[in-house]
């Protein structure tokens, strides 16, 4: 009996801890069983795994079972996932698929232009236009990017207006925000006299779903409704297994793939020592490096179904554009 997506669907929800939980192991989502390297018909539960181990070096519980609640299991070697940041030209107007980025990083990819209130705003991911959390709305974001010569005296072309905060699950970057409005609070009660304190109170794992920022152009003139090499985004759409997708980004240029996972729960690393968990993720193969991050992913008839922000050698994570458009409460111009 074939297995269906929703049921395959509960039963991972009621195993992703536990498979996220064994070394080796960086994302979980639901795909096609390969066979001899070639994907076959049947749908089952993918362990993506840093590198891919003999069963006889694995203790019992390190191992992924060939079966979970009856759906059978596949591990894919994807190397480690990061986001995808580092190494053109200036464009005016600039239109998506080109460098851009915070003036304290390296360059990242413009996505694409978005609205909210009838105003237009630049799209991309937090660690490209808001450094990873460390930056303040009202920061200089350049075209190009840094790391491709651009500077602050000639090559701004906005600046940050908002972004989600990304949740980490370790180090100096952990998720901080709580804390400070707990204590801006407490202050305040302080010097009014009041004795009620708020306390931030950590969860042992925080999840993610978006890696997303906006920033407003100084001149809407400097931008431009487009991707590069693609053209107009034709709308959005929702990305499903098996659908053809392409993006165009800052390092690869015009690149296309396949969404091999959906429902996909990743573990990317921001560097220093840095993770975050992301949930309902898509995961496509190798169509994107670093400095690809921010791009969007269209399907083929050019709608958006996605905002990239990691990857490894052979694999590419990207956000649903609905979880991103739900989030900043923005929509495609």
């Amino acid at each position: 009996m074939e297995n269906s997506l929703s049921k395959i669907r509960e039963t991972l929800a009621g195993v992703n801890q536990m498979l996220m939980s064994k070394p080796n192991v960086v994302a979980t989502g639901i795909g096609y069983k390969r066979t001899g390297g070639k994907a076959t018909d049947d749908l089952c539960i993918i362990c993506s795994v840093e590198t891919k181990v003999a069963a006889a070096g694995l203790s019992k519980r390190e191992l992924v079972p060939p079966f979970l609640g009856g759906i059978p299991t596949d591990v894919h070697p994807t190397g480690p996932i990061h986001v995808r940041q580092p190494p053109t030209g200036r464009f005016r107007p600039a239109p998506g698929g080109v460098s851009t980025g915070h003036f304290n990083i390296t360059a990242g990819t413009l996505g694409c232009l978005v609205k909210r209130d009838d105003k237009i705003f630049i799209l991309s991911n937090n660690h490209v236009l808001a450094n990873s959390n460390k930056a303040e709305a009202g920061d200089v974001i350049l075209q190009p990017g840094p790391h491709d010569g651009g500077a602050v005296s000639g090559d701004t072309i906005g600046k940050l207006y908002e972004f989600v905060p990304i949740c980490f699950e370790n180090g100096s970057g952990r998720c901080f925000f709580a804390r400070g409005i707990s204590s801006l609070f407490n202050f305040m009660a302080r010097i009014t006299g009041s004795g009620m304190r708020l306390f931030a109170v950590e969860t042992r794992q925080t999840e993610n779903l978006v890696d997303c920022a906006i920033a407003e152009p100084v001149d809407e003139n400097d931008v431009v409704n487009e991707i590069l090499q693609i053209g107009t985004p034709a709308g959005v759409a929702e990305g499903k297994l098996g659908m053809e997708v392409k993006k165009s980004g800052r390092t690869t240029g015009l690149t296309n793939g396949v969404i091999e996972q959906v429902h996909a729960t990743v573990r990317v690393g921001f560097g220093a020592g840095r993770t975050a968990l992301f949930t309902d993720q898509l995961i496509a193969g190798a169509m994107s490096e670093g400095g690809d991050s921010g791009s969007v992913v269209l399907n083929s008839e050019n709608e958006v179904v996605g905002l990239l922000f990691a990857g490894s050698v052979n694999t590419t994570v990207f956000n649903r554009i609905q979880n991103v458009f739900d989030k900043m409460e923005i929509t495609l111009v």
